[in-house]
Parts: structure tokens; C-alpha cells; sequence
């Protein structure tokens, strides 16, 4: 059990302060994202450390970033890792820059469409202008 020097949280406390479901936390857990320590009667009760808090909030980030769980695992292992992180650090550049240009080419793709949607409204104001003068026309003829 961690000392009480030590911030713990409950599940629910997670569950709360990211707005998740508990199942999305286990499945956190069972991905080898978290590893909250056990306590309780048959060790059904989960301790989470400061340390899975973090891990979780950059889960949470990375996820946003369109990162896969396995790609933010790799990434988070990497950041809690003593190891030199130079290899991992051009890995995740690499992850990075993957990500950037597919949201780039996303982001091309929807300027293209917005185009195409502003020259339809063009057209279609102009459709009812002409609409709407050929009707006043015919009502004073």
C-alpha cells in the first residue's frame, strides 16, 4: 500500500476527473497503460499512483493528437523509461510527423470541400435572385 505521503486514487476518482466510464479505465489498465497497485479483500479494489495519473492524461492527449493506444503506450513507456531516450525520441518525431501530415492532407481535403460548398451557395443565391425578379416582374406585367 503507498504511503499517505503519496497521493492515491480511486477509479472513480479517475473516472470523474477525465470524465471517463470505469470499463474505459480498465481498458487503460488491460492495455498495460495503468498499473494500479491492489488492495482490499482479494485485491478487488484498485490504487491508483500520481505517476498512473499522469500516464493517463497523456493517454487522454494523446489520443486527441489521433494517436492509437499502442502508439500512446510506446510513447508514454518511453517518457517514464531511464533508458536514452534519443532512439525513442526519433521514433515519436517520426509518430509525429505521420500525424501531422495526414491531419495536413484532412485539412486540404476540407478547404477543397468548403469551395466547393461556397461556390454552390453562390450559385444558388443567384438561382433565387433571378427567381425571385422573374416573379416580381410577372406580378407587375
Amino acid at each position: 500500500m503507498a504511503s499517505h505521503s503519496q497521493t492515491t486514487y480511486t477509479i472513480s476518482d479517475l473516472a470523474r476527473e477525465f470524465d471517463l466510464t470505469t470499463r474505459a479505465i480498465r481498458f487503460y489498465e488491460d492495455m498495460g497503460l495503468l498499473q494500479p497497485e491492489r488492495s482490499g479483500p482479494g485485491g478487488r479494489n484498485r490504487v491508483y499512483s500520481s505517476r498512473d495519473r499522469t500516464r493517463l492524461k497523456l493517454t487522454l492527449r494523446a489520443k486527441r493528437l489521433g494517436l492509437s493506444l499502442t502508439e500512446a503506450k510506446d510513447i508514454i513507456d518511453m517518457y517514464d523509461s531511464p533508458r536514452d531516450t534519443g532512439p525513442q525520441l526519433r521514433k515519436f518525431l517520426a509518430i509525429l510527423a505521420a500525424h501531422r501530415q495526414q491531419m495536413e492532407e484532412q485539412m486540404a481535403e476540407l478547404q477543397a470541400n468548403l469551395e466547393e460548398v461556397r461556390t454552390h451557395e453562390k450559385e444558388a443565391r443567384g438561382l433565387l435572385a433571378r427567381l425571385e425578379k422573374d416573379k416580381a416582374d410577372k406580378v407587375r406585367a
